[in-house]
């Protein structure tokens, strides 16, 4: 199927999937860490040094990955539709998590670190790519 900008490039509706998964693990990390004592704290074990980490910082960092998972839900909605905004919010986001995975190489978490500059910059890559950009009005 065609629309107005052409068709959607490969790899265009994982994209979309990807922004829209980490809106729903930032709710909930930002539900479990706002409203402590609900049966959702149970996923807390798949991360564990994440929430000794985060737990201390409690309603702060709760409001901040709302934040965040507003952040990728409004991403989403405007990569599936198409619009330069979404493009550009997606690249900041992902730009973003680059910068903190070379923040945690330079802290010396080289496997963590490493792993997500790995990972984010390829994204990056994606999305920097001018067929990419040029699906967007």
């Amino acid at each position: 199927m065609r629309d107005a900008i052409g068709p959607k490039p490969r790899g265009f509706t994982a994209i979309a999937v990807f922004l829209f998964f980490g809106a729903v693990m930032a709710s909930l990390a930002a539900t479990t860490l706002l409203w402590r004592g609900t049966p959702l704290d149970r996923l807390w074990a798949l991360n564990p040094m994440a929430y000794k980490q985060l737990a201390p910082l409690g309603r702060i960092v709760g409001i901040l990955f709302l934040v965040l998972g507003a952040a990728l839900i409004t991403a989403g909605i405007g990569w599936f539709r198409r619009r330069l905004w979404g493009w550009r919010l997606a690249v900041v986001i992902i730009s973003t998590q680059v910068l903190g995975d070379v923040v945690n190489c330079v802290r010396g978490d080289w496997l963590r670190g490493g792993t997500g500059v790995i990972i984010a910059g390829a994204l990056l890559l994606f999305l920097l790519q001018p067929r990419i950009r040029a699906a967007f009005a």
